[in-house]
């Protein structure tokens, strides 16, 4: 659901220079650089991830530091791109992070950012099992979430579709999408009982500013 909303919002990337913050394993750069982008740079705080993302990387001419988003520095206008993929959640201070991200940016440069939907920050009702209902609780309480998540506590920060856009205004950027990523029922495979079941709540937020 996320992944055909975020290459359709970047495209096209031919000659770009791209930023990826909280690269993970970095297959969105080789995505990217397969599409033809100038130069890839990931940065991830995991030495595994950072691991992985050399050995998918290798090769191609893109590269990753290690690094934390927030402390992670670059020359001014240095990127046509800055992308995150479900990471800046994560991040407690967005509005700093994307000021230093504006900065990066070359004149003319663009952010384009998922994250798990608000809803489902807010408010941590998993269970380990697929969920057939979704709690919607202090929405309107910005702040950390403790959470379980892939076998571990970790701390998700919680903020609004409007707290999100706030941030990238106050960053000194238009926005320029805002996307709920709505499924699309060619992606299940024929499997309506699951295409429904995505359409029941959304799963992440997407958006983009200049």
């Amino acid at each position: 659901m996320e992944e055909p909303a975020l290459l359709g919002e970047l495209e096209p990337v031919q000659g770009l220079e791209v930023l990826d913050l909280g690269c993970g394993d970095a297959d969105l750069g080789r995505t990217l650089l397969r599409a033809g982008c100038g130069g890839y740079l990931g940065v991830d705080g995991s030495a595994a991830m950072v691991e992985r993302a050399r050995d998918l990387l290798r090769g191609t001419g893109g590269g990753v530091v290690r690094a934390y988003m927030e402390e992670f520095a670059s020359v001014p206008e240095r990127f046509d791109l800055v992308v995150s993929r479900t990471a800046l959640h994560y991040v407690e201070d967005l509005t700093a992070l994307l000021g230093s991200v504006r900065r990066w940016l070359r004149p003319g440069g663009r952010v384009v950012f998922t994250v798990p939907h608000p809803v489902l920050t807010c408010h941590d009702a998993s269970t380990g099992r697929p969920r057939q209902d979704w709690v919607v609780d202090a929405y309107f309480v910005p702040g950390p979430r403790e959470r379980k998540w892939m076998g571990e506590t970790v701390t998700w920060h919680h903020r609004t579709v409007e707290d999100h856009v706030r941030a990238l205004h106050a960053a000194g950027f238009r926005l320029t999408a805002l996307r709920e990523c709505a499924p699309d029922p060619e992606a299940f495979g024929g499997d309506e009982e699951e295409y429904e079941r995505r359409r029941r709540v959304p799963l992440f937020l997407l958006l983009a500013g200049d």
